[in-house]
């Protein structure tokens, strides 16, 4: 193993509970196509952070494979009341998918379903070859014991039970209130009707503006608009990059997001609530 696949895996897998190999391939995909919605269910074409149906449709269409379940229906008639709660069990869902990434490919890389559709055939190989399969499952193993083990010292199985659920909701919530902003409640397109690039990049990404404890709270990441364009960019010139492309954007008549915390959120809780009400009138109960 690699001394940059070691230090991922010391404090993704094992510190975090995330898979390297898992946030390798959702994170360079939502890159890839930020706020896309995908052409199929199983394909590789969309943004995977957007796929959060059956509990946020962030367009009447992607809320359409729930119009003739009743539990689908109300989700999404309630989803800007459940937005901000649905966070706390945020961290909650990327472990889960971490694990089950960690544990559906093969040794030689490929995806265990890889065979059961023409989607999935395409699918990239990912770095769970040999013993980078089993260093990303056992340190997964390792973090699961290594919480538990610190859970137990409280002095009731209950109070662990609740610190455990304290610690990842109060993360997942400070995480995903972060991550939600840089895109959330901004245009969605289809997978083939989608913008060229730096569009695509500016009209789906919002930055977030405030002060020094903005900074700190999003860790660089209050310059996503920016990071989206440079991705491989040091968050240290990010700053300067802002400049000329809110110059850029002004010269070829883009709308270049920016918001603040409080605005931010309202403005994707807003979104939620036009998508349901435009839902509702387009698919109504029967």
């Amino acid at each position: 193993i690699m001394p940059f696949a070691a230090f991922g895996l010391t404090f993704g897998n094992l510190a975090q509970g995330f898979s390297c190999a898992w946030w390798k391939d959702k994170h360079n995909r939502h890159h890839a196509v930020p706020n896309v919605h995908a052409s199929g269910a199983s394909a590789l074409n969309g943004d995977p952070d957007i796929d959060t149906m059956p509990l946020l449709a962030w367009t009447v269409k992607m809320g359409e494979v729930g119009k003739d379940d009743d539990t689908s229906r109300w989700l999404i008639s309630v989803q800007k009341w459940t937005y901000l709660p649905l966070l706390l069990f945020a961290r909650l869902s990327w472990l889960q998918q971490g694990i089950q990434f960690a544990w559906s490919i093969k040794e030689d890389g490929i995806f265990n379903n890889a065979t059961k559709n023409d989607d999935l055939k395409a699918v990239q190989e990912a770095s769970l070859s040999g013993s980078m399969k089993y260093a990303e499952q056992i340190l997964l193993i390792l973090h699961h014991i290594w919480v538990i083990a610190l859970c137990s010292q409280r002095p009731t199985i209950l109070g662990g039970i609740m610190l455990w659920l304290l610690a990842n909701n109060v993360c997942g919530m400070i995480l995903f209130a972060v991550t939600s902003l840089g895109h959330n409640g901004l245009p969605v397109y289809e997978a083939d009707e989608r913008p060229d690039y730096w569009k695509l990049q500016v009209t789906t990404t919002r930055n977030i503006t405030g002060n020094a404890f903005v900074h700190w709270l999003c860790g660089g990441l209050e310059y996503q608009v920016d990071h989206h364009l440079f991705p491989t960019m040091p968050r240290h010139h990010l700053p300067k990059a802002h400049e000329l492309i809110v110059s850029f954007c002004k010269e070829h008549e883009i709308t270049y997001n920016e918001a603040n915390l409080w605005v931010g959120t309202l403005d994707i809780i807003k979104h939620l609530d036009v998508v349901a009400k435009e839902f509702l009138v387009e698919f109504p109960a029967m």
